[in-house]
Parts: structure tokens; sequence; C-alpha cells
């Protein structure tokens, strides 16, 4: 039951292709943004569809294969947690910011 206390699944479509970053030890890193949408009608019957926007930051051999394989409008399954940050900008405003760190993912067939 541990892992039901932080952990995030979402289907959706990626907005960009990886951006990674290599490390000096050797370690691997990609980040992502991932669209979900929902739609709905509202009460005079036009369909509304919402689009979330979710930072994604994928770790070490899964980065690598995100590298490889993934771009642009591919569909993905990810499961994760989430972690928030927070920094100061250049104007000394602190800003804060949520970004699910992925343990596992799939990529999907249209």
């Amino acid at each position: 039951m541990n892992t039901l206390r932080n952990s995030v699944r979402l289907v959706g479509n990626l907005g960009m292709d990886p951006e990674i970053r290599n490390f000096d030890s050797n370690k691997k890193m990609a980040r992502l943004s991932l669209a979900t949408s929902e739609s709905y009608k509202n009460d005079k019957g036009e369909k509304i569809t919402e689009t979330q926007w979710h930072n994604l930051v994928i770790w070490g051999a899964q980065a690598k294969f995100a590298e490889e394989d993934l771009k642009k409008g591919d569909t993905i399954a990810i499961e994760g947690r989430l972690t928030n940050k927070n920094y100061t900008d250049k104007d000394g405003n602190k800003r804060y910011f949520c970004e699910v760190v992925v343990n596992d993912f799939i990529k999907l067939r249209g």
C-alpha cells in the first residue's frame, strides 16, 4: 500500500520532443511535457475540451529509451510520483511548480 501514497497515472500526448541532459556521473535525464484532455457537454449542449499540461522527468535507462523512441505527438501512458519544487526568479519572486517523476512508461500505438 505504500506505493499508493504518492502515485500518478496519466495517458496523454507529448507536447515536445524529449529534452535530454547528461550528467558527469553517467546519469541521463529526460524532460517532457504531457497533455491530457477531457471533453464534456456544457448546459447549451456544446462540446467543451479541457487540456491539462504536466511536466515529466525521466531518469536513467528510461531516459535513454525516451531519447531514442519518443517524439512530439506520441501517445504514452506513465506511472510516477508528484514532486513540488520552488525557485526564486530574477526579480526575486518565489515560483512554485509541480512535476511528475516517472517510474515507468509505455508508448501507445495510435
